[in-house]
């Protein structure tokens, strides 16, 4: 793999890459899932570790905390602002650059096959705004396609789950379950399908692709020796060394001061 060719920079500059609440976030996520997987695989097939009984209580368990850490605390830390002035423009901006897959992430991935070939550098997917002080961006834009994936099955496996709990859940009286039968059958019925058959399906479709994710972010995007500086602000110090240039770019505030000079030079002699 060919490795950028940028200078390190000539001072430390140490920034937060994740708050406390992001770590915390990321590891309630983290544990909660290999728990729903566990025991969610043990009672799909009947492993025998533990008791059906055991491995569905905890398979109960683990649920609220996996969806309060990506319906509730994932969507807090995406929007929560601490500047003074943040608009809710600036918000839904920071959304799209950051965690929405689009142009220049397309670049980057095509510049990462390129660079597996052997052709052109690895490119900086880390982008910092030392001006501003905050990340342009700072996932791969292979965890930026993940991300969509991931965010359906999440859908995917609530939704199907509540009827596996329960056939008639109806909290306040609302039939949730019957509803969601009413449209599994709907779908089934176009593929000659039994409605709660295809339900468990889904259910498992979804559970199997968590783990093809954590094979591709933790054993590719992740397994490699300059990326556990990540795994380090992921897990403990919540800070990144932006002097290490592996992956990492930073718009200087030098460098912007002299754009906006020039810009400013340009329209007076206009």
């Amino acid at each position: 793999m060919v490795r950028s060719a940028e200078k390190p920079a000539s001072r430390r500059l140490v920034v937060e890459r994740y708050t406390w609440l992001e770590r915390v976030t990321h590891l309630v996520h983290l544990i909660s899932m290999f728990v729903l997987l566990i025991t969610g695989f043990k009672i799909y097939t009947g492993w025998g570790f533990m008791s059906f009984e055991s491995a569905r209580a905890l398979h109960m368990i683990a649920v609220p905390f996996f969806l309060v850490a990506n319906w509730l605390l994932v969507p807090y830390n995406i929007f929560s602002c601490k500047e003074e002035h943040c608009s809710i423009g600036d918000r839904l901006y920071h959304f799209k650059e950051s965690y929405l897959f689009g142009k220049d992430d397309a670049e980057r991935l095509l510049d990462i096959i390129k660079n597996f070939f052997g052709k052109g550098e690895y490119p900086a997917f880390t982008v910092y705004d030392e001006r501003k002080g905050h990340y342009v961006t700072k996932l791969h834009p292979g965890m930026k396609l993940l991300l969509i994936f991931e965010s359906t099955a999440i859908v995917l496996v609530a939704l199907t789950g509540i009827v596996l709990y329960s056939l008639t859940w109806s909290p306040f009286g609302i039939p949730v379950s019957e509803w969601i039968l009413s449209i599994s059958w709907f779908f089934a019925s176009m593929i000659n399908m039994d409605g709660l058959a295809l339900i468990r399906y889904l259910h498992l479709l979804a559970a199997y692709w968590f783990v093809l994710e954590l094979i591709i972010h933790v054993g590719i995007l992740e397994l490699d020796p300059d990326a556990w500086k990540y795994h380090k602000a992921i897990f403990w110090s919540g800070n990144e060394d932006l002097s290490d240039r592996h992956f990492v770019k930073v718009i200087e505030e030098k460098d912007q001061v002299g754009t906006l000079a020039d810009q400013k030079r340009l329209l007076e002699e206009q």
